[in-house]
């Protein structure tokens, strides 16, 4: 990337950061505004910046953040805290995810017709995660009922990391579908290494490093600061001590996240600072380059199929399954539309699409990719647009035909939530 190309990116970023308070009244999200800012700088606009989707650095940076976000995400979650009074994330993770997996492998398989029945359950499984940052308006609003609000950020913090271990044994069997019957035991125990050394690497180094940080910091030999360095520390040690060893380094990020902030009785406020300040430029800028790169790489292939797939995906492929994992809970039918409306996919399935683009071995990788692009173009402008409306929406239901004492508004205990790429607690 040129210099020129360096201080245009620069420019935007700064230019958006003065406004930021201004840009939360507005529709206007920061993944919208920095993927049409890609758009702007990409070679399919003012051409400033030339971002090519096979560059190495691209792929580098989405390494970083998705471990580094993986991490952050799983550690905010108390997993006490979560099954004690958090029935509704239970239930949307516990059920609905497997669901809305299924239900989205049969319409690919449908659309598809070229597409293995792992390829089509790849697919399915990349475009279910969620991604509350972008119906920031959703989760932050008081005129949502808290316990909703929770159910919605828990869900989107723990759904990658669950989504991972899925992803990787489909790429293995899709993988193996191109192999000769000699080479496919090689695959398969791949597989099995992949998803089973790298949730014990995770555990092991991020249970180890919660006692040696709390052990230090009792014994005041830490700096706060650098309590949080050495927890960003520990997500790449488990990202490599994994891949070493021949599991799954973004499955270790993800456990080794979960049980360190599970077992750590240190605050590391600096941790969830970076969570708020270099994670959120990590993610503004993936989405930048979603803009500017991958944006116009879908528009020039694009196909009604991708597009139906696109909009089933947002829609159907999560609302049923969601509404059905609802069932005895006694919700409001506007509570399981609202639900199963803002599921944005966002982040993580970009970054799980490029990792998958480079198995060679599926042959459906490109459109794969193609159609998660286009899914994640629509949700990154469909839910951003909708979300405030959509909060005031869901007010009026609240106000007119749900008592105080109706099961959305039932307390629920606080657990530390990712807002718009920002951590904070929600009330």
């Amino acid at each position: 990337m040129e210099t020129f190309g360096l201080a245009a990116i620069a420019l935007g970023v700064v230019s958006f950061s003065l406004v930021s308070a201004r840009a939360q009244t507005l529709i206007l999200t920061p993944p919208m505004v920095f993927v049409l800012l890609g758009l702007i700088l990409g070679q399919d606009g003012l051409a400033i910046v030339d971002l090519n989707f096979g560059h190495q650095t691209i792929h580098t940076l989405a390494e970083i953040t998705l471990v580094l976000v993986l991490f952050t995400d799983a550690a905010r979650i108390k997993l006490r805290q979560m099954m004690a009074d958090h029935d509704v994330p239970v239930r949307l993770l516990l059920i609905g995810m497997p669901l809305t997996i299924a239900f989205g492998t049969l319409a690919a398989m449908g659309l598809f017709p070229g597409f293995s029945i792992w390829e089509a359950a790849l697919l399915a499984a990349i475009l279910t995660p969620t991604d509350a940052a972008l119906g920031q308006a959703v989760v932050s609003s008081p005129k949502v009922p808290q316990r909703i609000r929770q159910a919605l950020n828990v869900e989107s913090g723990l759904n990658d990391g669950i989504a991972l271990p899925i992803i990787v044994l489909f790429l293995c069997f899709a993988n193996l579908m191109h192999q000769e019957n000699a080479d496919q035991l090689p695959w398969l125990y791949f597989g099995v290494l992949q998803v089973t050394l790298g949730p014990l690497v995770g555990a092991a180094i991020g249970f180890a490093g919660a006692r040696l940080i709390d052990m230090c910091d009792a014994r005041k030999w830490m700096s706060e600061t650098f309590q949080g360095i050495a927890a960003l520390g520990l997500a790449v040690l488990a990202f490599g001590a994994a891949e070493l060893v021949g599991g799954n380094g973004f499955i270790a990020a993800f456990v080794g996240g979960l049980v360190f902030g599970n077992t750590a009785k240190s605050k590391l406020d600096f941790l969830y600072e970076f969570a708020e300040a270099e994670g959120q430029l990590l993610t503004l800028i993936i989405f930048m380059i979603f803009g500017a790169a991958l944006v116009p790489l879908a528009a020039h292939e694009i196909s009604w199929q991708a597009v139906a797939y696109g909009v089933f995906a947002l829609t159907l492929m999560r609302m049923v399954p969601v509404s059905l994992s609802l069932i005895g809970l006694k919700l409001h039918w506007p509570t399981h539309l609202f639900l199963g409306w803002f599921g944005p996919r966002g982040l993580a399935s970009i970054l799980f699409a490029l990792l998958v683009v480079e198995e060679v071995g599926v042959a459906a990788r490109e459109e794969i990719l193609l159609i998660t692009i286009i899914t994640v173009a629509f949700s990154v402008f469909a839910h951003g647009m909708t979300a405030a409306p959509g909060a005031s929406w869901y007010q009026g239901h609240v106000d007119k035909s749900m008592t105080p004492t109706c099961p959305e508004n039932k307390p629920v205990s606080e657990i530390r939530t990712r807002i718009k790429g920002f951590l904070t607690h929600a009330s």
